[in-house]
């Protein structure tokens, strides 16, 4: 597949030097005149094209897809426009700033025939199909419980007044959007949509640095708790009546799991591959090629579920994005 990638941070650092193995053929990387050094240390051992200007790469370039990976509040631009032009779109998380903005982009999709993909680790993983395959036995799930709580040293920077894309709401950012999406997306994934769901958090201008989110899904409960303003161990852990399922690694990585039952059996599966992202676009090149359009409709559906919780949660602890507010 031929790849254009939109974004020269940190996690297309992370990425693109390992797509080439993983299925793609990436033709060009577009960046901020500021990024343009950046932008050459992504593109060059490929070969491929610095652009400035999106829409000439979206014009000119040589592709079939565009990679977005650029702050959370351009989510919805950059894959809008790559849509209108044609391109299948394999978008970083979240999908988009708010609800509103997903369900726009989804329909876009659908209506063009076109894949769109939200790059999420934890949904492609083998140690979470697994986890999957355990929930039957630990019976009656009655409590889930998922902690990603890391101090941000971004934080450091917003307490003595700098206040960091992360740390912005115009940028869409918070402890939510960065951290509590992974849990968000771990618990929605295995349980589907919460019946309600609501959200305590600490607020400091404007923005979420830490919070509880609690998802109610009737007959059980799950708790989300994120915290950029503070740390603690990560875990996840699934309470059922036969047992339970423990990991002692944040929902993004999902790592080593151990199934405990009440009779004693203890099973362990740790089948990730080396580098967590490597799942899931190895997932979205082979769907892409199959021509899987309706596997790629069901994960977007989980996407708009999982960015309507997140949305109802944040306005319900008041805290607002530009987005929100947008016609």
């Amino acid at each position: 597949m031929k790849l254009g990638v939109v974004g020269t941070g940190m996690i297309a650092h992370e990425i693109v030097p390992h797509l080439g193995a993983w299925g793609y053929d990436v033709r060009a990387v577009c960046s901020t005149l500021r990024s343009v050094p950046k932008a050459h240390e992504i593109a060059d051992p490929y070969g491929a094209e610095v652009f400035t200007d999106y829409a000439q790469m979206l014009e000119q370039a040589d592709i079939d897809a565009v990679y977005v990976a650029v702050p959370n509040n351009l989510h919805f631009s950059h894959a809008m426009d790559a849509l209108d032009a044609g391109r299948h779109v394999i978008l970083e998380k979240p999908v988009a700033a708010t609800v509103r903005e997903a369900e726009r982009l989804a329909l876009a999709a659908r209506e063009r025939g076109l894949f769109l993909y939200e790059a999420i680790t934890t949904l492609y993983l083998p140690n979470y199909r697994q986890i999957r395959e355990w929930l039957p036995r630990i019976g009656q799930v009655k409590i889930v419980t998922c902690n990603y709580s890391q101090y941000s040293s971004r934080y450091d920077a917003f307490r003595a007044g700098t206040v960091l894309p992360v740390f912005d709401p115009a940028c869409a950012g918070g402890a939510l959007m960065d951290l509590g999406l992974y849990n968000v997306q771990y618990i929605v994934g295995l349980f589907g949509a919460p019946k309600s769901v609501g959200y305590q958090a600490n607020v400091e201008r404007g923005i979420d640095t830490s919070g509880v989110m609690t998802l109610d899904y009737g007959d059980f409960k799950a708790v989300s708790v994120a915290a950029k303003d503070c740390g603690a161990p990560t875990t996840n852990v699934i309470q059922g009546n036969d047992g339970y399922i423990l990991q002692t690694t944040t929902a993004g990585t999902c790592g080593p799991a151990t199934l405990h039952l009440n009779d004693g059996t203890e099973e362990t599966c740790d089948a990730n591959p080396p580098l967590r992202f490597e799942s899931e676009f190895r997932a979205f090149a082979a769907g892409i090629a199959a021509g899987d359009l309706e596997g790629c409709y069901r994960a977007l559906d989980h996407s708009v579920a999982v960015s309507r919780a997140m949305t109802e949660a944040r306005l319900a602890a008041g805290v607002r994005f530009p987005a929100d507010d947008a016609a």
